[in-house]
């Protein structure tokens, strides 16, 4: 949905990416706050969430050793320090948000997956799944970043929907609520979505599927220039900053011929 040639470079063409100081953060913080819920209720305070950090980061180079780097060169260690810092206060500023001594996810970092009667298979990972001792879900994403405008919040309510239809088809339930929490503006954006959205999203899904189905055959994958070329790995060898992409590693499917009597 955001580059169909940034996606070809992930998916078909595997081009390495350069580890992000953003992302990495965001996952470590969301380590962070699924760690916590393993604590007593009691125990699930501020200080015991940023004392969580320095094992979660070992942890995400034990992992995963390219993180390390990340601060190649800072030998005094101060850039790291401020990059810890910053988690810290992005897992601070959850408190102010949710009161994690009165909650008790049914699930957490939930990887879930189901077939469509097309045969598309959906995946992905929730954040953190609640119920209701009367049985109502509520689906809850962290997000570090800030909160979109009104007018871009449409993106991340397709993916809060998109968990959405996949929980209704794996247990027979439509969550009563999507719950957004974006830690770096401290912002809480919920929807309660009905059975049209969910409809709506798995008609999309199916036109995105089918975008994509010829696309690779063809081999015309577009690029679509956003204020997030910015920060793309791969601009070097995108036509839209003068490069040239790789030789697409599949084989192309010649266009059918018109039909005379169409």
């Amino acid at each position: 949905m955001q580059c169909p040639l940034l996606y070809r470079f992930r998916v078909i063409d595997k081009l390495p990416e350069k580890p992000s100081e953003a992302a990495t953060r965001g996952t470590l913080v969301h380590a962070v706050l699924e760690r916590l819920f393993d604590h007593p209720a009691v125990e699930r305070t501020a200080p015991r969430a940023k004392s969580l950090i320095p094992a979660q980061w070992d942890r995400l180079l034990l992992a995963r050793p390219e993180l390390s780097e990340l601060f190649e060169g800072d030998t005094e260690g101060e850039r790291l320090g401020q990059w810890l810092s910053e988690a810290e206060q992005l897992v601070e500023r959850w408190f102010t948000l949710e009161d994690p001594t009165r909650l008790e996810p049914a699930e957490r970092e939930m990887f879930v997956e189901t077939e469509l009667e097309s045969g598309l298979r959906l995946r992905g990972v929730i954040d953190r799944i609640d119920v209701a001792p009367t049985g109502e879900v509520r689906i809850v994403d962290y997000k570090t970043g800030k909160a979109p405008r009104p007018e871009y919040s449409e993106g991340a309510l397709f993916q809060m929907t998109f968990y959405a239809l996949v929980i209704r088809r794996l247990k027979g339930v439509l969550p009563r609520r999507l719950q957004l929490v974006y830690l770096g503006s401290g912002d809480v954006l919920t929807y309660d979505p009905v059975e049209a959205d969910l409809h709506r999203v798995e008609r999309k899904l199916l036109a995105l599927w089918e975008a994509i189905r010829q696309a690779t055959e063809t081999g015309d994958w577009r690029p679509r220039p956003t204020k997030l070329c910015g920060w793309c790995d791969h601009r070097s060898v995108c036509p839209e900053f003068g490069g040239t992409p790789p030789v697409y590693p599949l084989p192309v499917v010649p266009p059918r011929p018109a039909d005379p009597a169409g």
